[in-house]
């Protein structure tokens, strides 16, 4: 649902939209729709958005935005990433209100996975 001043998409750059497209659509079930060569949308993901191809990436330590999903076993959400070709950047930490990890997609942008179930 659409709702005024909200946030309601996300874009990011590929540098390989397939590669990207099969690592979500195995780590996570995401499917997406092709809009030309250069774009691609996924949605119910609890955010909308897309990739359109481009040479960049998402990195947090250069101030890009992170997204972050959530998980109930961020162990078993862990194995999957890395099963889908995912990268492992940062391991399993603690911080207040639970654990979390960061891994890039094989385009090379950073997300994070967070639990508060031990």
């Amino acid at each position: 649902m659409n709702r005024h001043e909200k946030i309601n998409y996300v874009e990011y750059a590929a540098r390989d939209l397939a590669k990207t497209k099969d690592f979500f659509s195995k780590a996570f079930g995401w499917t997406f729709t092709d809009f030309g060569d250069e774009y691609t949308a996924f949605d119910n993901q609890g955010l909308d958005g897309g990739f359109y191809k481009a040479d960049l990436n998402a990195d947090a330590a250069k101030g890009s935005a992170l997204i972050v999903f959530y998980s109930d076993d961020l162990n078993a959400t862990l194995n999957k990433i890395k099963q889908a070709g995912g990268i492992i950047v940062q391991d399993i930490f603690s911080f207040p209100g639970g654990q979390r990890f960061h891994f890039t997609e094989p385009s090379g942008n950073e997300f994070a996975v967070w639990s508060d179930k031990k």
